[in-house]
């Protein structure tokens, strides 16, 4: 048995054991609550991946009891809400606290039926590996459909990562191993970097910020990286939709409608992710992803002149390296 034979079997067994046990006792606890209703949002492919998701995703992070501490009974909700409207794509990360564990003790039942992301901020090979197998562990999984490298903001980072013993040698890896199925990139610092990345290595996918402020910035996001993604068919996924709540404040966007409605209504974008703070918001956000419609160029503009007075809190984001 080789070495990289071994650390699969060691993750698979370690994953299975904890994840039977915990997907029993959810199983019990919540054997009322399982059946989901048919979807009725949107699907679309996410890039050459050949996987069709719902056009709304639950995040893991921000403000959410997904990442807050001593805050499972609300998180634990807040995922079986999410399930039983139809959202199958779950976004975490290694660095976003408590996150991984909550959805661990939820979606392994529901595992075959949804789309699980994580992510890794190391950029050495060893160090991501570390991180992947904590993150496997905790999400009482096997596999991630979708593993990714955490807000990469400096071209020096792409030169460690992409280095003989950078992150990437881990990721080639895992999905050697079958242990992910698809590698990307995220960023909310600079869209060069992220594009760069793009043209130095076959991501199957980006999740980048994608709002109604992005086109005041001076480096926007949406023109720099979108033709890129689309060039290579790389699945877009948005975040930083209302640029948590900034978005709506005096003079701002109306609501979700808006912001949804033009990140959404970009060409090349195929699903976006929102963290929700509660049960009713969750609602709220899925109904609006239902009910979704491309807007038209006059429309996109009249919403983006909405934030022309607030555009820099609404990129508050763009400072986080």
């Amino acid at each position: 048995m080789t070495a990289k034979q071994t650390r699969r079997n060691f993750i698979i067994t370690s994953a299975a054991v904890t994840g039977g046990i915990v997907a029993s006792a959810v199983l019990t606890k919540h054997s009322t609550n399982q059946a989901a209703p048919p979807i009725s949002m949107s699907e679309r492919v996410l890039g050459r991946t050949e996987v069709k998701l719902p056009i709304l995703g639950l995040g893991g992070a921000g403000q959410t009891p997904l990442s807050w501490h001593n805050k499972e009974a609300d998180a634990i909700a807040l995922v079986e809400k999410a399930l039983n409207l139809g959202i199958r794509y779950f976004d975490t990360a290694a660095s976003y606290g408590p996150s991984e564990d909550y959805l661990g003790k939820v979606l392994p039942p529901h595992r075959a039926k949804i789309f699980l992301a994580s992510k890794t901020d190391q950029r050495d090979r060893d160090g991501a590996w570390r991180e992947l197998e904590r993150s496997l562990q905790r999400l009482n999984t096997d596999y991630l459909d979708l593993w990714q490298l955490h807000h990469v903001s400096f071209t020096e980072e792409l030169d460690t990562i992409f280095s003989s013993s950078g992150a990437i040698k881990a990721v080639e890896e895992a999905i050697q191993q079958k242990i992910i199925r698809f590698a990307g990139i995220t960023g909310h610092h600079e869209p060069e970097v992220i594009a760069e990345g793009l043209r130095r290595y076959p991501f199957h996918t980006t999740l980048i910020p994608v709002n109604a402020a992005d086109k005041h910035h001076p480096r926007p996001f949406i023109p720099v990286v979108l033709p890129v993604a689309q060039a290579q068919n790389v699945g877009v996924i948005a975040m930083k939709v209302p640029a948590y709540g900034r978005l709506f404040k005096p003079g701002g966007l109306s609501g979700m409608e808006q912001a949804l409605g033009y990140t959404m209504s970009q060409p090349g974008v195929h699903c976006c992710v929102i963290a929700a703070e509660n049960v009713e918001q969750l609602e709220n956000n899925v109904k609006i992803a239902r009910a979704f419609q491309p807007l038209t160029a006059s429309q996109l503009e009249a919403i983006a002149q909405r934030t022309a007075t607030i555009w820099e809190d609404g990129t508050f984001f763009r400072a986080w390296t």
